[in-house]
């Protein structure tokens, strides 16, 4: 009993790179996430509101940090 060479290939793929999909989603949202926090509390910086500079750069190293991890865990084409 042979596989189908598809069927083969989506099955090596995917032992290379298990929950690819669940994870590029799994960036994307935290990336989302952060980019609206970030948005946020730039727009009550500019009010004229005080915001404290551990909290903006807690904020701009989670955007720095799910943007890369979105970036670098993609599809590479061969």
């Amino acid at each position: 009993m042979t596989l189908d060479p598809q069927l083969r290939k989506k099955l090596l793929n995917e032992s290379r790179n298990p929950f690819f999909g669940v994870r590029r989603l799994l960036w994307i949202v935290l990336f989302g996430s952060a980019t609206l926090g970030f948005l946020i509390m730039a727009t009550r910086a500019l009010s004229g509101e005080v915001v404290l500079w551990s909290d903006v750069g807690i904020q701009l190293t989670a955007l720095l940090l799910f943007g890369g991890l979105t970036f670098f865990d993609r599809r590479r084409r061969d």
